[in-house]
């Protein structure tokens, strides 16, 4: 698959340099082939490197599952990324939760070229449940068993040194980008950066995530995650420079993904920033 093409891109910059928020405009079409192809292409990529976990905190438990960076130094700093599944994951058999999103980074030139520890935990039940404000916009808010990833993200820390404490990113589709929100939203001065792609979004710390590396992504022909949501987040967040939202004016829900999971758009991204 090609990389995004720069020149279907329209960027309009909110501010008067181009180091103020951005949103960028994509007319791109992919069909049920070209969907189905890229997700068997990812599906189809041995998973074993990515160890099985499970943490216990208390009575709790969360099945996860942990990739180590290629070759790891014991001297080295590595960035870490968390990535949340969609809904249709859910479960505990410590497998599904490696939907396409997370298997980017079982990729030979990703693992090789972007090396990284990587947890994908699963849920059993919804880890980000969804209901109107009071301004009738659909919003996200975690559900309890999310505050355990934050306890696990501490005991990986804790036996792993090398993770680089500057450089810990979030990322999620779907439900999963809702999460990945919804962690930011609870401790936003945890993590360097968060990529979003179909998120219900969490405006419940706005003002802490006007200085944090957002990436949006959504596809205004989303009927399941309405891409308003999104749209809203970023107009909340002018005042956020490092914020940058990509609207794919064709794609729906079920597609949103695809033209990312076999580039290098979201880890080259990730890599780039730093808290």
């Amino acid at each position: 698959m090609n990389k995004i093409v720069t020149s279907l891109l329209i960027v309009t910059l909110i501010g008067e340099n181009a180091c103020a928020q951005v949103h960028l405009t994509n007319a791109r079409v992919i069909d049920s082939t070209q969907a189905s192809e890229t997700r068997k292409i990812l599906n189809d990529l041995p998973d074993d490197t990515f160890q099985k976990k499970v943490f216990r905190n208390g009575a709790a438990e969360l099945p996860y599952r942990f990739l180590l960076p290629k070759d790891l130094d014991a001297s080295g700093k590595y960035p870490l990324i968390i990535t949340f599944h969609n809904s249709s994951r859910t479960g505990n058999d410590n497998e599904r939760q490696l939907e396409p999103l997370a298997r980017i980074w079982l990729r030979e030139e990703i693992y090789n070229n972007f090396r990284c520890f990587v947890i994908a935990p699963q849920f059993e039940h919804r880890s980000s449940t969804y209901k109107p404000n009071n301004e009738g916009m659909l919003v996200s808010a975690p559900s309890g068993d999310v505050h355990q990833v934050l306890a696990l993200l501490k005991e990986v820390e804790d036996k792993y040194p090398q993770v680089n404490q500057n450089r810990i990113y979030l990322a999620g589709y779907s439900m999963g980008a809702s999460t990945a929100q919804n962690v930011m939203n609870l401790r936003p001065e945890k993590f360097a950066a968060m990529v979003s792609i179909a998120a219900v979004p969490d405006l419940s710390n706005l003002k802490k995530l006007r200085k944090k590396n957002i990436w949006l992504i959504h596809g205004e022909k989303d009927t399941d995650n309405p891409y308003e949501g999104s749209r809203q987040l970023y107009e909340r967040l002018k005042k956020n420079r490092k914020l940058v939202f990509t609207t794919f004016q064709n794609l729906q829900h079920h597609t949103i993904a695809i033209p990312f999971l076999l580039t290098d758009e979201i880890p080259r991204w990730l890599f780039e920033k730093q808290k």
